[in-house]
């Protein structure tokens, strides 16, 4: 368990990496708690595949990230796992574990290589004392986040595979954009798109060829161009309850 732990937090860290511009605590702060940020923040650069931090490790601090993309998933059952949510540059981590019982509840995962700020829980919990608006749009963001998580589960016992594939195509684009070759701008393989879906791998296989051969959207390696939104939205709508 211990050699395990060691694994997961055999990271590059540095102290003067991120530009305290950039992350949401840092956008939301009074400018005088910069300073204060900048002592007791640790960046942690991590390559493609490894934990920030594991379901069930005890909550030490809170975490934003500064490059990359990051999922956090969980287990769904004895073999198969749910991402809950992506986090991109900017995005808060580890904020679930802000509940009483202090673990981690979901897993973190680099889905690239990516860099993380991590800070210890006590001086979050004195930034939030400070920062007033920071307090409040972290409330804001935890109401947005329930939403969010209620119509999700609703949507994975009521929509069809086909209507949860188009929503989280749906989800990525909104959140991630579209870069200049006119792809959703995160490269995601298929296996994190069916945890993603709350589907099967093989019934996400035959959808996205579905969703091909009917030109709704074209796909290169993990890359995905959305040709037809329209038909999209009007398989979230014909589902929705």
């Amino acid at each position: 368990m211990l050699l395990a732990i060691l694994y997961r937090y055999e990271m590059i860290k540095k102290q003067h990496l991120c530009d305290l511009n950039t992350c949401f605590l840092c956008t939301s702060c009074l400018s005088d708690w910069k300073p204060a940020i900048e002592s007791n923040k640790q960046n942690i650069q991590l390559k493609k595949g490894q934990q920030v931090f594991k379901e069930g490790d005890p909550v030490t601090g809170i975490y934003f990230v500064y490059e990359g993309n990051i999922k956090a998933h969980k287990r769904w059952d004895s073999e198969k796992e749910l991402i809950v949510r992506f986090a991109k540059k900017g995005d808060i981590l580890g904020h679930l574990g802000l509940e009483g019982n202090k673990i981690y509840p979901v897993t973190a995962t680099a889905m690239e290589a990516a860099t993380v700020c991590y800070l210890p829980m006590e001086f979050f919990e004195s930034s939030l004392k400070i920062n007033n608006e920071f307090a409040i749009k972290l409330m804001r963001f935890f109401a947005g986040e329930l939403q969010k998580s209620e119509k999700r589960m609703r949507d994975l016992v009521h929509m069809p595979v086909k209507a949860r594939v188009a929503q989280a195509i749906i989800t990525l684009k909104n959140q991630f954009g579209i870069n200049a070759e006119g792809f959703i701008d995160i490269e995601l393989a298929r296996q994190d798109l069916a945890s993603f879906s709350g589907a099967a791998y093989e019934s996400l296989f035959r959808t996205m060829n579905d969703f091909v051969a009917e030109n709704i959207i074209t796909v290169a390696g993990k890359s995905m161009t959305i040709k037809n939104e329209d038909a999209l939205l009007q398989l979230i709508a014909k589902s929705e309850y």
